[in-house]
């Protein structure tokens, strides 16, 4: 039952009233997630010793784009202490929410171990300058949750973790199709299948914000709408790389747009129907509609630029 819109459930009581959904995701998780290995993924029989020699642009058949696209995908993955932290502080420990806190972190584990396999035993890309951007960006950190970050409580965490997720599964599939590399593909899209069922998990949890303070619930759909960053934002050189993964189309402003936004925001949480708001989340549920107008003209505009100017052979 939703509350009034002049009452509002302290953090606590709104991670225990939503204890009940967390259960029931978990459990729906729990049924739909399989076992996977990342040495699977890995094709060890075409790696070669290297020990005593350094890295090659030569020793790589992808393109810079592709060794752009993993690279980032990778130290993005790498920041997983941080991320765990985020929502260990934002969710909590106890009950279902620490079970899933827990099972969600050793599941993103697999990611960057087998990103970081494939590419250092194929030579896909400089081995030395992964470790250096790993060990840059971890030992710098990541505080998103807490006083000064932009996750002000559980339903910021919620509306962020939905976005991210269905984000995430979209750059590592599109990744993998960018290279045009079997392996690669098959690597991105078993990534890509965690990534989903973990979308699916706090996309649900969304809904049932909604049903119990869909004023508050708009109010942190606001903020991180319109101020989503994807994790890998602290990465060196993350705006120019960005870029280059943008004009290939692998993530730009019109996935994001179209593909992230619009499905969570009006097919799942159905927020233009939404009922009983605030006048206060009335007007961030506007804000919301100019700002994926602009959204939406800006991607127009950038396409045209792209269309202009494409992407040539170097992949």
């Amino acid at each position: 039952m939703a509350t009034s819109p002049h009452h509002r459930p302290s953090p606590e009581d709104l991670l225990r009233e939503l204890e009940p959904a967390v259960r029931a995701g978990l459990d729906r998780h729990l049924g739909a997630a399989t076992e996977w290995f990342p040495h699977e993924y890995v094709p060890y029989e075409v790696g070669r010793s290297y020990v005593d020699e350094p890295w090659e642009v030569s020793d790589s058949g992808l393109g810079p784009i592709s060794r752009t696209a993993l690279e980032v995908n990778l130290l993005t993955e790498d920041n997983l202490p941080y991320y765990h932290l985020a929502i260990w502080e934002t969710f909590g420990r106890d009950g279902a929410w620490g079970e899933w806190v827990r099972r969600w972190t050793a599941e993103e584990g697999r990611h960057s171990i087998v990103l970081r396999d494939y590419l250092t035993v194929t030579r896909g890309v400089d081995p030395v300058a992964l470790e250096r951007g790993r060990m840059d960006q971890v030992s710098r950190g990541y505080y998103p949750a807490g006083e000064g970050g932009f996750l002000q409580g559980p339903l910021d965490g919620i509306v962020y973790t939905t976005l991210q997720e269905l984000a995430t599964r979209i750059a590592h599939r599109n990744t993998g199709a960018f290279t045009g590399d079997p392996l690669i593909q098959r690597l991105t899209s078993r990534i890509a299948t965690d990534e989903n069922l973990h979308y699916v998990f706090y996309r649900e949890l969304g809904k049932a914000a909604l049903e119990l303070d869909p004023s508050a619930m708009v109010l942190a759909i606001q903020r991180q709408v319109v101020g989503f960053a994807m994790p890998g934002f602290e990465i060196p050189e993350f705006r120019r790389k960005a870029i280059e993964i943008a004009k290939a189309g692998i993530y730009d402003l019109r996935v994001h747009h179209d593909l992230v936004v619009l499905p969570v925001l009006f097919k799942h949480w159905k927020l233009d129907r939404l009922t009983g708001l605030s006048e206060e989340a009335k007007q961030a549920r506007d804000e919301v509609m100019t700002f994926l107008a602009m959204l939406d003209a800006t991607a127009a505009r950038y396409e045209e630029k792209r269309a202009a100017s494409p992407v040539g052979a170097a992949r």
